[in-house]
Parts: C-alpha cells; sequence; structure tokens
C-alpha cells in the first residue's frame, strides 16, 4: 500500500464530518446547560434575597399596625404607660427575631 494513495468514498467522509459536528453540537450543549444553571441558580438567589427582605417589611409593618392599633380610650384619657412600654417590646422583639434569622440565613447557619 505504500505507492497507492487511499481515497475516502464520499460516504465515509461524510459520516466523519457528521460525527464530528455532533461532537461540536455536544460541547455546545454542556456549556449552554453550564450558563443556564448558573442563571437559574443567580435568578433563586436573588428571590430568596428580596423574599426575606419583603417578610421583613411585612413583619414590621404588621407590628407597626399592632403597636399602633389599640381599643381608643376616651378623648381626656391617657393610655397607661405599662402598656406601651410592652407593646413597644413586643414590636422591638418581633423586629429583632426577624433581622437575628435573616443572618442565619445569609451565613448559612
Amino acid at each position: 500500500m505504500f505507492g497507492k494513495n487511499p481515497r475516502l468514498n464520499p460516504l465515509e467522509s461524510r459520516k466523519q464530518l457528521l460525527i464530528a459536528e455532533s461532537e461540536l453540537n455536544r460541547a455546545q450543549m454542556v456549556g449552554d446547560m453550564a450558563a443556564l444553571t448558573v442563571g437559574v441558580r443567580t435568578l433563586t438567589d436573588r428571590a430568596r434575597y428580596f423574599g426575606s427582605i419583603a417578610s421583613s417589611a411585612a413583619v414590621l409593618v404588621a407590628g407597626l399596625a399592632a403597636f399602633r392599633r389599640g381599643e381608643p380610650a376616651g378623648a381626656d384619657a391617657k393610655p397607661s404607660w405599662l402598656r406601651t412600654i410592652l407593646k413597644g417590646a413586643g414590636l422591638i422583639s418581633t423586629v429583632w427575631q426577624v433581622f437575628r434569622s435573616q443572618g442565619r440565613d445569609r451565613d448559612g447557619v
């Protein structure tokens, strides 16, 4: 076979080209899937972050609404200072718990 010039059959050549193209498409698909996975992970992280902010804001608004709401007393009656202090302590406790839980979520604990 030393002196002969082997020629590829056109069908064999086409087959090798299709196999090479298939390998390139496969590699491109793997790269696209990796990029898609990173994008989805980023989106879910942002959704969790904004969800925690929205949750904190909702708890804060609910706490403030509960603090401001009260039984209306007479026009000349003053609210009890002890009751006001207890409501404030409850509000501060609620807000403190929310911020503590957010810190733990971010730290992964």
